[in-house]
């Protein structure tokens, strides 16, 4: 086993390990926000309540996703050195950008939101939530940008002198807005969302299965639950049918992978389930005729390009992108179906109550509905990185040709250990920590909020009534 494989093993696990936390951090912020205002709106102290509970475990979510997202920019420097010497000048900007703009702003904010809820007023702690998951989205885009870049290059030019040979910025505005950019920036902030209030909706389910926290969890469904629909449709119909065509325009290698095209043809099928034999270059599985070349190109009779058109050598790992893309739009479908389900059972009711409330089977669904998204969310992931293969920039750099030429496969196999090790203990205490939480539920606000004066003992009142005479 060579110091390449493992080095790619090694960021697959933890930038796998990392992206179960930001896509939370981001849909969280949201529902924080919509929380937030509606409190400011109706004074229910209800709202005050869900607030200072989720906002809790968004600070435990924050502080997994700094601890693993670290690791992976250590890793360039440590096992990707000549991809670091390549996209450096291009890279590196964006990389600093998210750090300078992004980072401060979210952390900066991030102790007003924590522990300020007692201390702030109901708007300047709304601000400093709002601020939070603007920091939180606004590190998502640089992000997304720099990955972006690597999947569709642009605004750069090849320089060979000095050596090493390396990619130079000429446009600022070519980089960051790369034809790939806006497309991927939308599915991904959507996915997000899904993510962040398919959380609110599992554990409010649970709690109305559990009959517990019944007033606040029916209200955090009445947040979380139209956001989780609205945005599963236009997922589907609008911002991954918008991903799907930006890679036609400028990855067919990688549209043929994800559909298992073999030959170039009109009215291409697109596939619900399948399996690709590599060695007898097929694909059979169950299929709609000509819906590949219909959300394609618009046009069912449109010639969609098959992988034998372009070199074997620049051929991604078929079946493996061919599973995990159709992993995520199989998901994608079923949100929809879910998010309609718990709408209907919203509004149709039994004796006065909404039916929601006391249908088990509908309620076990949204409690099961965060994995289903985190699933979809990481197979996305999956499926842009395994499908740019054997690039790691589109066209300019090989991921063979990326890595650290001096590294041992020893130190490499040793830190993939240690990394499985960190990584399991690292997620059991998130579980246990989670489930702490959970399992405790929104506390009363007389707990979260500070013990007023007119509430005290006798003797303490004398004490503040002393202070205030001596002030």
């Amino acid at each position: 086993m060579s110091s390449e494989l493992l080095s790619r093993l090694q960021f697959f696990l933890t930038a796998s390990f990392h992206f179960i936390y930001p896509p939370i951090s981001i849909g969280l912020g949201l529902v924080l926000v919509v929380i937030g205002i509606v409190y400011l709106r109706t004074g229910d102290p209800k709202w005050r309540q869900l607030s200072f509970f989720w906002i809790k475990v968004y600070g435990l979510v924050f502080a997994m996703g700094i601890a693993t997202g670290i690791v992976q920019e250590f890793e360039f420097g440590t096992n990707w050195a000549n991809y670091s010497r390549f996209v450096g000048n291009v890279f590196g900007s964006l990389l600093a950008a998210e750090g300078i703009f992004a980072f401060f702003l979210e952390g900066g904010f991030l102790g007003l939101m924590l522990f300020g809820g007692n201390r702030l007023g109901p708007r300047m702690w709304l601000l400093a939530t709002f601020l939070v998951a603007l920091g939180a989205h606004f590190s998502a885009l640089w992000i997304i940008m720099a990955n972006s870049w690597m999947q569709t290059p642009a605004g750069y030019t090849i320089a060979a002198t000095p050596l090493p040979t390396r990619a130079v910025m000429t446009s600022f505005t070519q980089v960051i807005f790369t034809p790939s950019f806006i497309p991927r920036l939308l599915h991904t902030l959507t996915a997000s969302w899904l993510v962040g209030a398919s959380l609110v909706l599992s554990v409010s389910a649970w709690y109305l299965l559990k009959k517990r926290h019944t007033d606040s969890a029916q209200g955090a469904i009445k947040v979380a639950l139209p956001i989780f629909v609205v945005f599963s449709i236009l997922q589907v119909i609008l911002f991954g049918a918008s991903q799907a065509t930006n890679v036609t325009g400028y990855q067919q290698v990688k549209l043929a992978a994800m559909e298992g095209v073999w030959q170039s043809q009109s009215c291409a099928p697109m596939y619900l389930v399948g399996w690709v034999n590599e060695t007898a270059q097929t694909t059979k599985g169950i299929s709609i005729p000509c819906l590949l070349s219909l959300l394609a190109y618009m046009d069912p009779k449109a010639i969609v390009q098959g992988l034998t058109s372009f070199p074997s050598d620049t051929w991604a790992p078929i079946n493996l992108t061919f599973q995990v893309y159709h992993l995520m739009i199989n998901l994608g479908a079923l949100f929809i179906l879910i998010g309609l389900l718990g709408a209907l059972f919203f509004f149709l009711k039994r004796n006065g109550a909404r039916r929601l409330w006391t249908t088990p089977w509908v309620l076990w669904l949204l409690v099961l509905s965060i994995f289903a998204t985190e699933f979809a969310t990481l197979s996305g992931w999956w499926t842009a990185e395994f499908g740019r293969q054997p690039w790691i920039v589109w066209n300019l750099l090989r991921t063979s040709e990326a890595g650290s030429p001096n590294l041992a496969v020893y130190q490499v196999f040793a830190s993939v250990l240690m990394f499985v090790v960190v990584y399991i203990i690292l997620f059991i205490l998130f579980i246990y920590l989670l489930n702490e939480k959970i399992q405790h539920g929104p506390a009363p606000l007389e707990h979260e909020e500070e013990v007023p004066v007119t509430s005290l003992p006798d003797s303490f009142k004398d004490i503040f009534r002393r202070k205030e005479h001596i002030s």
